[in-house]
């Protein structure tokens, strides 16, 4: 079992290496990490970029995390139905490790939110709705989206919990403290990489959200 766990993390790694906003960027000739906060991810995109380049940022973070389950799944279901749902959190955590910390980018890279959309989305679907209401009702009337993008991620350890405990997770029981603490850490990720963030939140110098408007040069 320790080998199956092993293979999703790697699973999940090798996908979340795949850094959208760099390759957006390369191909437009434009490097968000020398602009704005330095981040590879989708709200740098959209405030140096403008929303084109965010949404196709968000898409393919997203979607890469999606795979990455959907690939846990179909390798794994078959043999270990009451299982599977902790090794699709496992390949979850690899995305996110893979994408915040890229080897051959010099471990420096997004924050995860985007694929942590995904990561939901493709889980437990069931709870999107409730993550999507906190981040919009904390960012809009606020304009940050730190503090969204916080929600989003707490709202599915804590959802993780209540489900769990209610038996709708379609897991084993012997499951569930595992899985208490693998979406625990990918929370606990979420907050190191916003650790700046709260602390302007806290010193009230966190930029609002402005996204930058689309241009069709390549040096916008």
């Amino acid at each position: 079992m320790i080998a199956i766990r092993i293979i999703c993390l790697v699973i999940g790694y090798a996908l979340g290496l795949f850094q959208t906003g760099v390759i957006y960027g390369k191909i437009h000739k434009f490097d968000m990490r020398q602009h704005g906060s330095g981040n590879s991810g989708m709200t740098n995109a959209l405030r140096t970029q403008g929303w084109k380049a965010g949404v196709i940022v968000f898409l393919g973070d997203s979607l890469k995390a999606v795979l990455a389950v959907v690939v846990t799944w179909l390798l794994f279901k078959e043999r270990y139905p009451d299982m599977v749902k902790m090794f699709e959190l496992y390949a979850a955590l690899g995305v996110i490790l893979g994408n915040n910390f890229p080897f051959y980018l010099k471990f420096k890279g997004g924050k995860g939110i985007a694929a942590t959309v995904g990561i939901v989305f493709s889980t437990y679907v069931f709870m999107v709705p409730i993550s999507a209401v906190l981040f919009f009702a904390t960012v809009i009337p606020t304009g940050f989206i730190s503090i969204g993008s916080l929600m989003i991620v707490s709202s599915y350890f804590v959802q993780m919990i209540v489900f769990g405990q209610l038996g709708f997770l379609g897991v084993a029981s012997v499951c569930l403290p595992e899985m208490y603490i693998l979406t625990g850490i990918l929370t606990a990720i979420a907050f190191i990489r916003h650790s700046q963030n709260i602390k302007r939140l806290a010193t009230g110098t966190e930029n609002k959200f402005m996204p930058k408007k689309d241009k069709k040069t390549a040096t916008e």
